[in-house]
């Protein structure tokens, strides 16, 4: 299985970003999808999740109406949408997958991660 992030870069707040995560070797049928990201000197959290079904889930609350997640399953492609970024946006996003249809926030839970690209949203 291979995981490739692309997309990343730097924007000025209010600015939009597409990432994209192309993973081979993998499918999508019953299984999730998350993104994460991670700050210097802070944990890796999780940002939003896409389950088998196509339900998402957020676990941070300020990128609830700015972040979106979907997918290309032709392509096995995820896509996170970024919206109306802030400076605290800014961070190394990962994409990650794991086996089982259910979404979780727990970086332990997956399988298979990407090397991440880096977004910085300047003020």
């Amino acid at each position: 299985v291979q995981v490739v992030e692309s997309g990343g870069g730097s924007v000025q707040a209010g600015g939009s970003l597409t990432l994209s995560c192309k993973i081979s070797g993998f499918t999508f049928v019953d299984n999730a999808i998350a993104w994460f990201r991670q700050a210097p000197e802070k944990d890796r959290e999780g940002v939003l999740c896409i389950d088998s079904s196509g339900g998402q889930k957020a676990y941070i609350d300020s990128v609830k109406g700015r972040f979106t997640v979907s997918t290309d399953n032709a392509k096995n492609t995820v896509f996170l949408l970024l919206n109306s970024l802030k400076p605290e946006d800014t961070a190394v996003y990962y994409c990650a997958a794991k086996r089982g249809p259910y979404c979780s926030g727990y970086v332990t839970e997956y399988d298979y991660w990407g090397q991440g690209t880096q977004v910085t949203v300047s003020s």
